[in-house]
């Protein structure tokens, strides 16, 4: 935990740059870099009936931790992933989670 989920991003790169994401992520959350799952979604944007160029989009999902890591996050994100994606557009998605809503292993966290 966190969990990101990525799409519009080339595989290739994510993988090549997931050391340096989950480190740099890991300092500002403060949290153990092996709670970190990274998810590649392979997808097409379609537009006007034409397979079209898509925005990058990064999904985090995870326990809150406030409105400046949470700025911290996505300035973190959107600077590693714009170098990933030729400079393009990044948009980063919070959802937060709730230890009652959260299960691993059949045990939920409270």
């Amino acid at each position: 935990m966190p969990h990101i989920k990525l799409r519009g991003v080339p595989k290739g790169e994510l993988v090549k740059n997931s050391t340096e994401i989950i480190d740099a992520l890991a300092e500002i959350i403060t949290c153990d870099r092996t709670w970190f799952t990274l998810e590649h979604i392979e997808s097409e944007y379609i537009f006007d009936g034409e397979i079209t160029y898509g925005c990058t989009f990064a999904e985090v999902f995870w326990f809150e931790r406030g409105e400046v890591i949470k700025t911290l996050t996505a300035q973190c994100l959107t600077k590693i992933l714009k170098k990933i994606n030729n400079n393009n557009d990044v948009t980063i998605l919070f959802f937060a989670l709730t230890g009652d809503n959260y299960y691993e292993n059949g045990e939920h966290f409270q």
